[in-house]
């Protein structure tokens, strides 16, 4: 497929899949404030990626020929993937994630190795490793337990890069995000926000949780310096910081927003009963259980912290939240 054209890079080059999604947005200008030209793979001609170069590959489940966008490519983001849709039949779903997570990032990978690419960033979930903690945070070197066929595709995908990158001693590096928050947020973030500023009471007081979190900006930067610093390869999780409890989240959320938290304390048995209930047990599950995590490893084997305080990036999703109801009321409205 042609190239759109740009003229030649003059600094090292990266190739984004997924850079007009939610974390690709980020990817896209911290690769590029890292001095990086970026070449970003889009589905169709027409898109357009600020900074960037578009090249389009069209859907990366058909017979991409990936050659040209990888020529002059020293590292490669890989992003693009099929996200966790919740209440979705396991069943028929596995096949689609195994398609889009695992042989399409396969394809790319041996792609990049015979095209001698230096380091390679996939961008997998917190979900190939578990979906609980409990008292304990879970760490990178913990025995993997995905719960589902997102998490087992995600897995599966960071094992088929780790052997690629072993054959051709290309550095493979795997992300590992919990819960991802930032402007442009989704799903289950989202609709919490949307909760919180209609007033709904919510039975989240006195849940002793702890669940991890991790901005779309400090996400970015974590991508950005795992592909820019020859650090090791192998699968990382990352973090704000600290986790919190549901009810710490709900509170900063509602500060954020300028609402009140109205937040009422249910029975702990109660809690655990709706938790096995059909159909809303997952989410009670992901409401009051834990999910926190010890990102040491990334932190310690790539000098990295999270640049943006926890606070100041919730305070930029609000901000975010509170343009689009705008908007949306502005429309509505036919203004």
């Amino acid at each position: 497929m042609p190239v759109s054209h740009a003229p030649a890079p003059t600094h090292p080059l990266v190739l984004v899949t997924g850079a007009t999604g939610f974390v690709g947005r980020a990817v896209v200008p911290a690769l590029l404030a890292r001095g990086f030209a970026v070449r970003a793979a889009v589905r169709g001609a027409g898109v357009v990626v600020p900074g960037a170069e578009a090249w389009p590959a069209g859907d990366l489940t058909g017979p991409v020929d990936w050659a040209p966008a990888l020529e002059g490519v020293q590292a490669v983001v890989h992003l693009a993937a099929r996200a966790h849709v919740t209440r979705e039949d396991p069943a028929g779903a596995a096949a689609a994630y195994r398609a889009v997570n695992v042989e399409a990032t396969r394809r790319l990978a041996e792609a990049a190795a015979r095209a001698g690419v230096r380091r390679f960033v996939y961008m997998s979930s917190v979900k190939a490793l578990g979906e609980r903690s409990g008292a304990v945070p879970l760490r990178d070197g913990d025995t993997p337990a995905p719960e589902g066929p997102y998490g087992d595709s995600k897995l599966e995908a960071e094992r088929v890069l780790a052997r690629i990158a072993g054959d051709s001693g290309m550095a493979a590096v795997a992300l590992r995000p919990p819960l991802v928050y930032g402007p442009g947020v989704r799903a289950n973030f989202l609709g919490l926000m949307r909760l919180v500023d209609r007033g709904v009471p919510l039975p989240l007081a006195g849940i002793c949780n702890r669940r991890s979190l991790i901005g779309v900006a400090n996400l970015a930067d974590a991508a950005a310096t795992a592909a820019a610093v020859p650090g090791p390869g192998g699968a990382f999780l990352v973090a704000d910081g600290p986790a919190l409890s549901t009810e710490e989240l709900v509170r900063a959320v509602a500060a954020a927003l300028g609402r009140p938290a109205r937040l009422f304390p249910v029975p702990a048995a109660l809690a655990r009963l709706a938790g096995a209930l059909p159909g809303i047990g997952g989410a009670a599950a992901r409401l009051t259980g834990s999910l926190a995590v010890d990102d040491g490893g990334f932190r310690a084997a790539y000098g990295w912290s999270p640049p943006v305080p926890f606070a100041e990036q919730l305070a930029a999703t609000a901000a975010w939240y509170r343009q689009a109801v705008s908007g949306r009321s502005r429309a509505g409205s036919g203004s």
